[in-house]
């Protein structure tokens, strides 16, 4: 019998105590032992990961959004626990990468289907410890979009209060001098957002990235955008779209890169986000963690 400890967080959007009990019944009817843990604050989701480690359960279950999910799967890197998604928040951006169905209970019955497979993390330290980021974590405008989306209208809105905050932005969007060093070798460049990605979609499955980026090659990958106008940043995404970069700052709008270790240094400095979460400003350090975790992801 699998076990498994289901971690909620009842301030994600979609995680009313309705939808939970059925979450836990459906994993209970298809032969799972099921212990629900809910959070209250920072850090609990992975304190309660880490138990469920030391206890040796199978399956460490999230049901909310990236930043519990995460919390979590930073608990499980080098471990045999795996981790289980519940889509419950408003991104669910790792999820949407994995094909995880958005509807809650679906999910939970893909999951009694699923198959463990390892994937990569990014990984960055801050002042306060090592943090992971599964999908992207990105400087400059993405950052401040994140930063400035509030949490009522995420969970009102959804995906589409994301897009409100893009568009009231747009009017302040600019480029600045990025020192950015890729495995040893330094470049510098202007751009208005630098994203460093372990999976290829940002807004699963509608924006998509390099078709080359996979969360299981032991690399992350670098693009930067340089944009200073409304014009200029749809030129950007068109080139983004069509896989169309260069990294001499002045002849594309669109950088790429690929390498293990991954350094920004932003003049003025720029907000931070990883997997949608606020993460400081820059400077930062990214580096890639092969097979970090295992994540119990829906067979074809």
């Amino acid at each position: 019998m699998t076990r498994a400890l289901l971690i909620t967080n009842p301030a994600a959007a979609r995680t009313a105590h309705q939808t939970l009990a059925e979450v836990a019944q459906i994993l209970q009817q298809g032969g799972w032992s099921v212990e629900a843990h809910v959070t209250g604050g920072t850090g609990d989701a992975r304190r309660f990961a880490e138990q469920a480690v030391e206890e040796d359960y199978d399956v460490v279950t999230v049901f909310g959004g990236d930043g519990t999910t995460m919390q979590a799967a930073a608990a499980l890197v080098g471990t045999e626990t795996s981790l289980g998604i519940i889509p419950g928040g408003t991104g669910n951006l790792l999820a949407g990468n994995l094909r995880i169905p958005a509807s809650p209970a679906q999910a939970a019955r893909a999951l009694l289907r699923a198959r463990a497979q390892p994937i990569d993390l990014g990984r960055m330290e801050r002042s306060d410890g090592l943090h992971y980021f599964a999908v992207a974590c990105g400087a400059g405008y993405d950052a401040r979009i994140m930063a400035e989306t509030a949490g009522l209208e995420k969970r009102r809105w959804g995906m589409a209060a994301y897009v409100a905050t893009t568009f009231r932005l747009l009017p302040e969007l600019r480029s600045v001098r990025q020192i950015i060093t890729v495995d040893g070798i330094e470049r510098e460049t202007t751009a208005a957002m630098v994203l460093v990605a372990n999976c290829r979609e940002v807004i699963p499955p509608y924006v998509q990235l390099r078709s080359s980026i996979s969360p299981s090659d032991g690399r992350l990958d670098l693009l930067t955008l340089r944009a200073d106008s409304l014009l200029e940043g749809v030129r950007a995404v068109w080139d983004l779209l069509r896989e169309r970069d260069h990294f001499d700052g002045e002849s594309g709008y669109v950088g790429y890169a690929q390498g293990e270790e991954i350094r920004v240094e932003s003049d003025p400095a720029q907000p931070v986000q990883m997997d949608g979460e606020p993460a400081g400003q820059t400077p930062f350090t990214v580096n890639v963690v092969p097979a970090a975790i295992t994540v119990m992801a829906p067979t074809a």
